[in-house]
């Protein structure tokens, strides 16, 4: 962290792997902090240009992938609780909730060198319990090479281990999980049909289309080194957001004929109701909100586990030939641990 109060950030190095809760330095997007203000700090991120997930896109022109920006909010998140608000390292964290919103699309272009990101966080609330902070409200800014992108507030909080292996045992057995059953793992619809160019990265299979309607089952695979950068006890949130993601794309080619080549995520609005279990088989069900028009087009969708809701959310996708356009709705996601 750097300890100057000036703003004055650097890009030479990543912070530790254990304040952003990742295994792999390669998966490590922040490169220093400073706090401004009692309630304010700058934190600097490097996007790269090229990444086996975040980079494996046919969209074009090529942007930074709105998800990896979620993932530099997601870590700026951990790492203001573990450095400026002393949440100790062995926590678990939950994300309760959260708005992204893509402020300026055309500052998402990816350029000759890698993007220097600086995110600007504005402490916006605290939860306590027993005197000590145990919850975060932050309001962040982010920009890319001194171009405002994107925006996004963030809630979470942390617990002990204990807390969490109590919560947890709790939640899995009221499934009645055992004996386990695996995780259906069909084989995967081409990747170019959800905007992928690696098949590792397709999280879809066996899809069914009705009139209005689309049915994909969610391929968990835990050996997806992007995915699952280190072990998990539950479904990760952004295996889950690249489900929504994939079937809205392959939605919008089955319904209305739409390239996942022009189309790019726009707007996503999402809860989380429960942990998605990896014993049971998980399905993305979507349906049409919003035909396309101006150049955008709508679904609902739900993540179910033997049809009990795990997640849901409204997925907006843009023809990539209108990004000049501000984008002027969030996206949202509630209780997903991280």
């Amino acid at each position: 962290m750097s300890a100057i109060l000036d703003g004055t950030l650097t890009y030479s190095n990543t912070v530790p792997r254990a304040t952003v809760h990742r295994a792999a330095v390669c998966e490590v997007f922040l490169t220093d902090a400073a706090r401004v203000a009692e309630d304010e700090y700058l934190i600097a991120a490097q996007l790269p240009r090229v990444h086996s997930y975040y980079s494996d896109h046919v969209t074009a022109p090529a942007v930074y992938d709105p998800l990896l920006l979620v993932e530099v909010f997601r870590q700026s998140s951990i790492y203001a609780a573990h450095t400026f608000l002393d949440a100790p390292l062995d926590d678990k964290f939950i994300f309760v909730s959260g708005e992204l919103a893509v402020t300026d699309p055309e500052a998402l272009r990816i350029g000759a060198r890698p993007g220097q990101a600086e995110i600007r966080a504005h402490q916006a609330g605290l939860k306590h319990r027993d005197g000590v902070v145990t919850g975060s409200a932050l309001d962040l800014v982010l920009s890319v090479d001194g171009r405002e992108a994107a925006t996004m507030r963030t809630v979470c909080q942390w617990m002990p281990g204990a807390a969490w292996d109590r919560m947890r045992d709790k939640g899995r057995a009221a499934l009645s999980l055992a004996p386990a059953r695996p995780h259906h793992t069909g084989r995967r619809v081409p990747s170019i049909s959800v905007g992928r160019a690696s098949g590792q990265n397709v999280v879809l299979a066996g899809v069914q289309t009705g009139d209005r309607e689309l049915r994909a089952q969610v391929v968990v695979d835990q050996g997806n080194p992007a995915l699952f950068d280190h072990p998990l006890d539950h479904i990760p949130g952004v295996l889950i957001f690249e489900g929504f993601r994939q079937s809205a794309m392959c939605a919008a080619q089955e319904l209305f004929g739409l390239s996942p080549r022009s189309l790019l995520l726009s707007r996503v609005e999402t809860d989380f109701t429960r942990f998605g279990e990896f014993e049971l088989p998980t399905d993305c069900v979507v349906h049409i909100v919003e035909a396309p028009a101006a150049g955008t087009v709508a679904f609902e969708i739900s993540m179910v586990q033997e049809d009990e809701l795990i997640a849901r959310a409204r997925v907006h996708l843009t023809r990539t030939g209108r990004m000049a356009g501000a984008l002027e709705h969030p996206l949202s996601y509630a209780g997903v641990g991280a």
